[in-house]
């Protein structure tokens, strides 16, 4: 349920994410992501944590949150 309060809240969006879905508590266009602070548009949003209530920019971002020292930094 994309809940987007039109196009005149151009800021850092509040969502609550839920199970396969996220509400938009406050409108915006963007949130951050937890790992990286990368900005990630609304409509982009894929992969965020229910028990967090956080957002993440990539698949990666996921693995480093929750199984830190998974990937291994190449060097």
């Amino acid at each position: 349920m994309l809940n987007k309060f039109g196009p005149s809240s151009h800021g850092e969006a509040q969502v609550q994410y839920l199970d396969g879905d996220f509400r938009v508590i406050s409108p915006g266009t963007y949130v951050r992501c937890a790992v990286t602070d990368a900005r990630i548009p609304i409509d982009e949003l894929k992969y965020w944590s229910v028990d967090l209530q956080e957002a993440y920019a990539t698949p990666g971002a996921v693995v480093q949150r929750h199984y830190p020292g998974a990937i291994k930094k190449q060097g």
